[in-house]
């Protein structure tokens, strides 16, 4: 078993292809884990196992691949670097207390590196860097390592650099802690002596790592101004320090094809990433809802925390990490969001699919328990003496949406329960009935994240669903005050049904409800058939008469009538009162009304002149402009939400993916006249 001293907890970060899954997969090799190196373009690494994952050749859900080296047990969170597919990344770091963020020598500084930087930036995350494919062509890792000095500073400190031969080709690396050169032959690791004309060069870069570990400590100051050397473990000392406190980014560099720098980076991830006790900062709620800061001890009572579910065809694994004390698959914990005891089922070691089932899981480890029917991702399980739960994982709101249908009538219920499934498995994403648009909705980070969720309700649940734009909830309603009459008269054998209303229908102020008033008087119409005048203008109004859309802002009043004694009854005024509603309305001006959204965007500063010309387009009003602490842009307008449907996509094709936005529904307004005439041509269209 291995002590929360032997354990690391790293997550890779970075855009998608620049080489995380091809890491995870060399370090799988160089520890002996897998005896040959899988490839995603043939769909057998460790980590992309999801038969999505296999098919697009990229990474859908975080994997846990646990690596032991030296004694010590690095469990690495391979995450996805789609942006689609960012709540996965979100529960990784939640579970992870360090991150290695990997940048392609190809491709320099990209969008999902500044994103991984800065979801660590938000968490106080200690990070490495890796530059990936270093030894590939067209790579250019200098270009990479200054852009990365002149975005984030001096505190980009590297700690392995590459060695070149004549033609510019990338053949080993260099320690520069240490000042050794190493090679790869068949796919180990050789050293070889530090080529000619390197010395000056390691001395330079080892020089600049000694004044970066003088500055996290006073004495080791003291040293380097009066230039006596450092030993090596107060330099391990100072540069563990230097990553934990944030004063330092140490960048590696390898290739995840040849493995080459594989082994130095698990060197280094044990000397100067933290252990669980160093990691992750949290905060807990206690049972009378204080909060604490929750204190990683392996000698406390039992307590984990689920960061992630899987939920196939295999069965529910509910991914935990261990926070403190141990636990073993008969240990009884709380589960702190339902307040119920439950009793764990088997214990398991994950590495990519394959589950091992193990004893114990000791504090700062990561695992899974298998069945745990009633547990859910970011629940906390905790011991009763102790009852304390952890925040939830912040998810992105899920802001593109589609309404989905089965292939085939009558599967309803198949869909329903398969999205249920998979919404365990990933609660990124939202699944809405809407009764007025008689539609269900589904909600998530883009149109990759719906296409994978109806691709898995196919391939695990065996149902075919269909994507369609989902329908926008109009209104309709008067600007006239007009009155009508309404007659329903009936003679059929026996006592027939007469109903006799005058109704005078006025515009209200943005009013949902229909409000209903009488004036009659002298009896015209008895007390007793009020109720029935109201109910029928009340089932009226759910259908307006330009396009069906529930109707708003209208006061109804009783003013006249007539009655029989013998053949007058309820039905015969609700009738009576609906063929006055039907009478009135052509007459009383009735317009559409839409829904309008306030739209928070954050962008960098230089797409705001974009991001404002394409709001014009979709009849958009700016309401303002702020800077945010970032130094983004957020700019504040109010939108129709009919405009706004594929609004998640456009923005990430105007912004390169930087830019966010948030949308809220506010109120009620009119259709311009232009537009009117589509939205009643369609619903008709609907309702053939």
């Amino acid at each position: 078993m291995h002590t929360a001293n032997s354990i690391r907890n790293i997550c890779l970060l970075g855009h998608s292809g620049s080489g995380k899954t091809a890491l995870a997969e060399s370090l799988l090799y160089m520890t002996g884990a897998i005896d040959r190196i899988g490839k995603n373009a043939d769909g057998n690494t460790v980590c992309d196992f999801d038969p999505e994952e296999i098919r697009r050749n990229i990474s859908i859900s975080t994997s846990v691949v646990p690596l032991d080296y030296k004694n010590v047990r690095i469990n690495v969170l391979d995450t996805p670097g789609a942006f689609d597919f960012a709540g996965a990344t979100v529960e990784a770091l939640r579970a992870a207390d360090a991150a290695i963020l990997v940048i392609s020598a190809k491709d320099g500084i990209t969008v999902g590196f500044e994103k991984a930087w800065k979801y660590c930036e938000q968490r106080n995350m200690p990070r490495f860097i890796y530059i990936s494919k270093v030894d590939e062509d067209n790579s250019d890792y200098n270009a990479t390592f200054e852009a990365l000095r002149e975005k984030y500073g001096n505190k980009i400190a590297p700690v392995v650099i590459p060695i070149w031969d004549g033609n510019r080709k990338v053949t080993g690396i260099i320690d520069v802690l240490n000042k050794r050169a190493y090679e790869m032959q068949n796919l180990k690791r050789v050293e070889i002596a530090v080529p000619a004309g390197k010395e000056d060069v390691i001395t330079d870069f080892n020089y600049a790592l000694m004044e970066a570990v003088a500055e996290t400590d006073e004495e080791l100051m003291d040293k380097f101004f009066n230039e006596e050397p450092f030993t090596y473990a107060e330099m391990i000392k100072g540069l563990h320090q230097g990553v934990k406190d944030l004063s330092m980014f140490p960048v590696l560099c390898g290739s995840g094809v040849t493995c080459l720098g594989s082994l130095m980076l698990m060197d280094h991830i044990i000397d100067l990433l933290p252990n669980p006790i160093e990691g992750n900062y949290h905060k807990a709620t206690l049972a009378d809802g204080t909060t604490e800061e929750f204190v990683v001890s392996p000698g406390g009572v039992p307590s984990a925390f689920v960061w992630k579910t899987i939920s196939d065809q295999y069965g529910k694994y509910s991914f935990i990490k261990v926070l403190s004390g141990s636990i073993t698959s008969d240990t009884a914990l709380v589960n702190a969001r339902t307040g119920e005891t439950e009793k764990l089922g088997r214990l398991y070691s994950m590495c990519g699919k394959k589950a091992t089932e193990v004893k114990e899981l000791t504090c700062g480890d990561i695992g899974a328990i298998g069945k745990m029917d009633k547990v859910k991702t970011g629940d906390t399980l905790c011991d009763a003496r102790k009852v304390v739960s952890l925040k939830g994982l912040p998810y992105a709101p899920a802001c593109y949406s589609m309404a989905i249908t089965p292939k085939v009538k009558g599967q309803e219920d198949k869909v329903a329960a398969g999205l249920h499934r998979l919404n365990e498995e990933d609660p990124s994403f939202k699944v809405v009935n809407n009764a007025e648009t008689k539609q269900v909705v589904i909600s998530g980070a883009g149109d990759q994240h719906l296409d994978v969720l109806v691709a898995k309700l196919k391939s695990r649940f065996g149902v075919d669903a269909v994507l369609d734009t989902a329908k926008v909830a109009y209104r309709e309603k008067i600007k006239k005050t007009v009155q009508a009459h309404g007659r329903h008269k009936k003679q059929t054998g026996g006592s027939g049904q007469f109903g006799d209303v005058w109704v005078r229908f006025e515009p209200q102020d943005e009013q949902d409800e229909m409000i209903f008033a009488e004036e009659v008087f002298g009896g015209s119409v008895p007390k007793n058939f009020y109720p029935a005048v109201e109910k029928g203008i009340q089932e009226a109004v759910q259908k307006g008469p330009l396009a069906g859309y529930p109707m708003v802002g209208l006061k109804a009043v009783l003013y006249d009538g007539s009655y029989h004694p013998v053949d007058s009854n309820e039905m015969a005024f609700k009738l009576a009162a609906i063929l006055a509603f039907k009478e009135a309305m052509p007459n009383a001006g009735p317009t559409l009304l839409e829904p309008i959204g306030a739209l928070a965007v954050t962008v960098p500063e230089a797409y705001v002149g974009d991001v404002m010309g394409d709001l014009s387009k979709r009849r958009g009003r700016p309401m303002g402009m702020n800077p945010d602490a970032d130094g983004n842009t957020v700019v504040e307008a109010e939108v129709p939400m009919a405009e706004m449907g594929s609004y998640a996509i456009d923005l990430r094709a105007m912004t390169q993916a930087r830019g966010s936005f948030t949308l809220e529904f506010v109120r009620y307004e009119e259709v311009p006249k232009a537009n009117q005439q589509k939205i009643i041509d369609d619903a008709k269209k609907d309702e053939e």
